[in-house]
């Protein structure tokens, strides 16, 4: 089970849920691109994941760029305008509380780059090697 970002426990399957229906309603709505200043109409944006807080009333969405340009302007562009995302969540989705949305850059594939270049390490594939044998 996936650990919780706002309490440091274990997600319940509602929290994975609900965030998964967030997730799936955000992610058109974020692509079409919102207000006259924001720049980021021409950017491909993925939502990633949405985590929710334990009483759902807050959404943590975690969104990248493609090719991770412009990531910081996207990150802020949307966090500007969460307000009016909210509202187009609300028009589609049926919840009891209207989540508090908080935009962050997704580091999940940068993560997963760090831990491929770590097992192509000589010292790393020696160990690996070694707890084969055992």
């Amino acid at each position: 089970m996936a650990r919780n970002i706002y309490s440091g426990k274990d997600r319940s399957q509602r929290q994975l849920r609900v965030g998964e229906t967030v997730r799936r309603t955000l992610a058109p709505i974020v692509a079409q691109g919102f207000g006259d200043d924001l720049n980021y109409q021409n950017v491909s944006i993925t939502v990633g994941e949405v985590r929710m807080s334990p009483d759902l009333r807050r959404a943590t969405v975690f969104v990248l760029p493609l090719g991770g340009e412009q990531a910081e302007e996207v990150v802020a562009a949307l966090n500007k305008e969460r307000a009016e995302i909210r509202r187009c969540i609300n028009k589609q989705l049926t919840l009891k509380y209207s989540p508090a949305l908080k935009f962050e850059l997704d580091t999940t594939f940068d993560r997963l780059e760090k831990t491929r270049r770590l097992f192509e390490l000589e010292e790393v594939r020696r160990d690996l090697e070694k707890a084969e044998e055992h």
